[in-house]
């Protein structure tokens, strides 16, 4: 294992949490964009976005077979595996005759944003990465301990 590996672990978690927050400002920048995409000749309004995070290197239970068999081989951190949009969710329909994609019903088609939701994800991702600097810090702090040693 190298010196450096709780820091290369740690810094793949700042990453993956750093591309999450930036998925979750482009949801929340576009909560009233109505023209999306334009698919079959007609624009549909923009789909809530989320990040799919996995480990590197391996499956939970390639680690558990480590783990059991009291190897002292650890993980690799983590890695975005995709972005995904969320197609579960219904477009919210607001009766608004006077807006230019309403329908001939009078209906708008908005975004399947809900901000309370992107809120709390942001809030969630932004404590991870607090706590990964923290790690990263500790880290740093006991390799330059370990130096000093060395004086």
């Amino acid at each position: 294992m190298s010196m450096f590996h709780s820091m290369n672990t740690t810094a793949s978690a700042l990453t993956a949490q750093r591309l999450r927050m930036d998925v979750i400002s482009s949801n929340m920048a576009n909560v009233d964009s109505t023209r999306g995409k334009y698919i079959n000749g007609e624009w549909v309004p923009y789909r809530r976005k989320s990040v799919v995070l996995e480990p590197k290197g391996g499956s939970f239970h390639s680690f558990l077979n480590v783990a059991m068999n009291n190897d002292q081989t650890i993980g690799n951190g983590v890695k975005v595996s995709k972005v995904v949009e969320d197609t579960e969710t219904p477009f919210k329909m607001v009766y608004d005759p006077e807006h230019p994609d309403a329908n001939e019903a009078g209906y708008v088609q908005l975004p399947n944003v809900d901000p309370l939701r992107e809120m709390v994800d942001l809030i969630s991702a932004t404590r991870s990465y607090e706590a990964n600097i923290t790690v990263f810090n500790a880290s740093k702090g006991m390799l330059m301990k370990a130096l000093e040693i060395g004086k």
